[in-house]
């Protein structure tokens, strides 16, 4: 009788270990199922993926989220920069900002004593304006000098601007497709004649567009997925807002490095060199050739003469 009570016991302690081992199965392949976490929050862009271990994740940086102040036209003034600037982009093409072909009237660069910084896109008021990119708006207002302006965050951290529009259609925190119309274009602010004054700004710094993309015919390109920006390219008082710039693109950090090495050069004076000369034959324009060498735009040059350009 002791021998079948004992055989009894067995079995159920035997039932009831396979019974826990199962659930802990359960539990084990539940926990495998949920690695994957989607975060959802106002702008639904960041998602981290885990991994077996805690401490091991990949984050997609929010570029939406950081600095979002809808009240300011740059919420970066006080963020110091560092140098070459890093901009990737998914798509190898851009949408045309209007539906007509892109006669730039004035480039970014110097003008009138004064930073140029962006580009005059030819338009009729009335005229579509559209995103270039997928991104959400993020400043809607009546800004000095450009009127009424949107602008757009897209999803790699750049922002472009739209101003001298007639009429705004989007308000902020609105999330826009590429090529969808935002406004119409006009003649607000100070805007001398119709057109678009479009601007290209990543972490608030204003970069030469005509560096970023093509704009010479209606192929719309992306220069390449992957730009390193120097300061050249966002310093307009180095460029001549009447002329186009020779682009030099570079694609990855050490070109990036060694292009900033290759800026800065000195020129001798030559005999019947001026400064308007030395700065056409560089293409850059006379009032960065006056404040790199700490001279007046009337002053006489010598034969021999050493002058800092920076291109």
């Amino acid at each position: 009788m002791k021998k079948v009570y004992l055989l009894v016991c067995s079995c159920a302690i035997f039932t009831s270990m396979n019974c826990q081992t199962k659930d802990s199965l359960a539990v084990k392949s539940n926990t495998v199922a949920s690695e994957t976490i989607e975060i959802n929050t106002a702008f639904p862009v960041i998602s981290l993926l885990l991994n077996q271990l805690d401490d091991e994740k990949i984050v997609t940086k929010d570029w939406i989220a950081e600095n979002w102040n809808t009240k300011v036209f740059n919420p970066y003034k006080k963020i110091r920069k560092e140098y070459p600037l890093q901009l990737t982009f998914e798509d190898s093409t851009y949408a045309s900002p209007i539906p007509r072909k892109k006669v730039i009237t004035s480039r970014y660069g110097w003008r009138n004593r004064r930073a140029h910084n962006g580009i005059d896109i030819d338009l009729i008021t009335g005229d579509a304006v559209m995103t270039m990119f997928d991104g959400v708006v993020r400043y809607v207002n009546y800004h000095s000098g450009h009127g009424k302006t949107v602008v757009v965050r897209h999803f790699n951290g750049l922002e472009t601007v739209y101003a001298h529009l007639s009429k705004q259609l989007v308000k902020v925190n609105d999330t826009v497709q590429k090529g969808q119309i935002i406004g119409k274009g006009g003649t607000t602010g100070n805007a001398r004649g119709s057109h678009l004054h479009l601007e290209v700004l990543f972490q608030g710094i204003p970069i030469h567009p005509e560096y970023v993309f093509d704009f010479s015919n209606e192929e719309n390109k992306v220069r390449n997925n992957e730009i390193w920006v120097t300061r050249r390219w966002t310093t307009a008082y180095r460029h001549n807002s009447k002329r186009k710039s020779n682009i030099e693109l570079c694609t990855t950090e050490a070109e990036a490095i060694a292009s900033k090495a290759n800026e800065t050069k000195v020129y001798t004076v030559r005999r019947g060199d001026t400064l308007s000369r030395i700065s056409k034959k560089y293409n850059i324009s006379i009032a960065s050739l006056c404040k790199d060498n700490a001279i007046r735009k009337n002053s006489t040059l010598r034969i021999g003469q050493k002058l800092i350009v920076k291109q």
